[in-house]
């Protein structure tokens, strides 16, 4: 199948300290990517050098063949790469609904009745739909998360990044969520998930990649991975 995403021999420094040395991954079109590793392993650099949000000072980045590497994050989303963020940062002033005109305005050009009405449809996708016309400032934990997936959702991606959607969320939402990206994964969007919680990262994952002090130290399917001694180490020491 054929690959979305390209990255070779990504490297991105701090000062004197090497976030990402040598990462070399693929993503299929279509995929179901998991990306684990213990704090500071580089997983947040890293798909901010795929997003934009970051420069990488070493290797490439190709999206569907293309080199993206001095495109500016608002080019890369319109692109096709959206991601959602560990900690969400909604427009507390506005409503729900108003929260995901916002981006089909600015991504997709879309406004007024049209906007609405597609707004809507992601909301329901979601399980938000009651909540349209309230304030993003009122929802709960889980409502906040779903939100800020609706939010990617409303740039159109062909490849979602969800950084972390499930953090401090009690078992049954994540479950919700998990089902959330399973439906949308089933929709032809390919997603790269960044999450601690073990049980759904095995539940959601084709694939897993495994990063330990910026570099990838193991790719395969979960049951290989997590059983790996270098993912035990990394994430338990020696």
């Amino acid at each position: 199948m054929e690959n979305i995403l390209e990255v070779k021999s990504l490297g991105k420094n701090f000062g004197g300290f090497a976030a990402l040395s040598e990462v070399n991954l693929s993503i299929r079109k279509g995929e179901r990517l998991g990306l684990i590793g213990p704090n500071g392993s580089g997983k947040t650099t890293l798909i901010n050098c795929i997003s934009g949000a970051l420069q990488n000072d070493q290797g490439s980045i190709h999206f569907q063949g293309e080199s993206i590497v001095h495109l500016p994050a608002h080019a890369r989303t319109r692109r096709g790469i959206a991601r959602s963020f560990q900690l969400p940062r909604p427009f507390r002033s506005m409503s729900v609904l108003e929260n995901l005109m916002v981006p089909l305005a600015y991504v997709g050009g879309v406004s007024g009745a049209k906007a609405r009405n597609q707004a809507l449809e992601i909301l329901a996708e979601m399980g938000l739909a009651d909540k349209a016309e309230s304030s993003s400032a009122s929802l709960s934990q889980v409502e906040l998360r779903k939100m800020e997936l609706a939010r990617a959702m409303a740039a159109k991606p062909q490849l979602l990044i969800s950084d972390e959607a499930m953090a401090g969320l009690s078992g049954s939402e994540v479950d919700d969520v998990l089902d959330i990206l399973i439906d949308l994964n089933k929709s032809g969007i390919t997603i790269i998930m960044i999450e601690h919680i073990m049980h759904a990262v095995m539940r959601f994952s084709e694939r897993l990649v495994c990063l330990d002090a910026g570099q990838i130290i193991c790719d395969g399917d979960p049951q290989t991975v997590v059983a790996n001694p270098q993912v035990h180490r990394a994430y338990l020491g020696d």
